[in-house]
């Protein structure tokens, strides 16, 4: 059985990633060119956010349903449609329409390719080969703060959309050659297949659980840029120190890979959970440049730690239903960071950053107590017992 995911779908996982972040910077050119306020640029990205993570579901259930390759290849061709859609748009409204459009089908990528490595690598290499796209959505995101805004810059803001679009394209195409899975029937109307997933207590256990970690992670993570701006810092200084995260995924990401197959999964989980702990402790304590580039770090290893594991688990409570299970997993995941970054946004404006990242540091800590756990458990539940 191969040990990590075929080159096309890594690329295609950096693209999404790529596509998903490049807008954030060329929000204010945006809204220069086309003559509108920047409240109104601001639903390009929200927009696309919004329909990325409301469309896992319906991609798992039709991916379990027709195949992983098929869906794939669809919607990355429908994505480089609505990419150069988006590059043409004469309007804000054709624009925002365009990127909405583009936010729910780039949406089906990631949670199908962590489905086809939980089809074709055994457990015990899923997790390194889950590393593997890690890393790759990790140099997405940080390819799309650097690369995108100098494109914008130095280009124009519209180029930014064009380059994943073509090569979503190229992606589709190069799907051609790849093989789909083995995967089970799926008997039943759609509300019986999303129900089934619903009905297992593990399932729902590790949705829970990555909902929490997508609130305290990824829906912190995003103030603090803002905190060093409100300390005094130039916005560029911020961005590239809270960048570090990507670093920390990159690296940590490979020590993963390296250690998995000698460690449990409950011992990676408690490496991830402390990394965040530690890593918002530090900032509440004192945020500055140096603070915040080490947190920035530590939260790239606990997500490189703490979610490949959530990830591998969640492939494995209903591989019956494994495409639909991972999209509600994905679905959850950026729910979580939603919810949370609408909460603390009253935090942050008053300026409140410690309380915030202070808040985000003591949820950690019952997170990965009940995460390292429950695996604990789960491993013992689903282990032979000898007779």
């Amino acid at each position: 059985m191969p040990t990590r995911p075929p080159l096309v779908l890594s690329t295609a996982s950096f693209i999404s990633s790529f596509d998903r972040f490049a807008v954030t910077p060329m929000l204010v050119l945006i809204a220069l060119s086309m003559h509108v306020p920047m409240a109104s640029a601001v639903t390009v990205a929200s927009g696309y956010f919004l329909a990325y993570g409301l469309s896992q579901p319906v991609w798992g259930i039709l991916s379990d349903r027709f195949g992983r390759i098929p869906i794939m290849r669809a919607t990355l061709l429908a994505a480089a449609a609505t990419g150069l859609i988006s590059t043409f748009a004469p309007s804000l409204p054709v624009l925002i329409a365009a990127r909405v459009l583009a936010g729910a089908f780039m949406g089906a990528v990631v949670p199908t390719t962590l489905t086809y490595v939980g089809d074709t690598v055994s457990q015990e290499r899923r997790q390194g080969a889950l590393s593997d796209l890690m890393a790759a959505q990790a140099l997405g995101t940080a390819m799309a703060m650097a690369v995108g805004g100098v494109l914008a810059h130095w280009l124009d803001w519209r180029v930014v959309f064009a380059v994943p679009a073509v090569f979503a394209a190229i992606c589709a195409l190069l799907l051609r050659k790849l093989p789909e899975p083995q995967r089970a029937a799926v008997t039943g109307g759609v509300g019986a297949h999303i129900g089934g997933v619903l009905r297992n207590r593990w399932a729902l256990l590790v949705f829970g659980l990555v909902f929490v970690e997508g609130a305290v992670l990824l829906g912190t993570m995003t103030f603090l840029a803002s905190a060093l701006v409100s300390a005094g810092l130039d916005v560029a200084v911020a961005g590239l120190a809270t960048g570090a995260y990507g670093v920390g995924v990159l690296v940590f990401s490979r020590v993963v890979k390296a250690i998995n197959s000698k460690l449990p999964v409950s011992r990676l989980i408690a490496i991830g959970g402390t990394q965040m702990v530690v890593g918002y402790a530090l900032v509440s304590l004192d945020t500055n440049l140096t603070t915040t580039i080490i947190t920035a770090l530590l939260l790239g290893g606990g997500w490189s730690f703490m979610h490949s594991s959530l990830q591998a688990w969640a492939t494995e409570v209903a591989p019956e239903a494994r495409g639909t299970a991972v999209a509600l997993f994905a679905c959850a995941l950026f729910l979580g960071s939603a919810a949370a970054s609408a909460a603390a946004g009253p935090l942050a404006d008053q300026g409140n950053y410690t309380i915030l990242f202070a808040t985000a540091g003591a949820a950690a800590i019952p997170l990965v107590a009940t995460a390292t756990y429950a695996r604990n458990r789960y491993k013992h539940k689903k282990t032979p017992q000898p007779a």
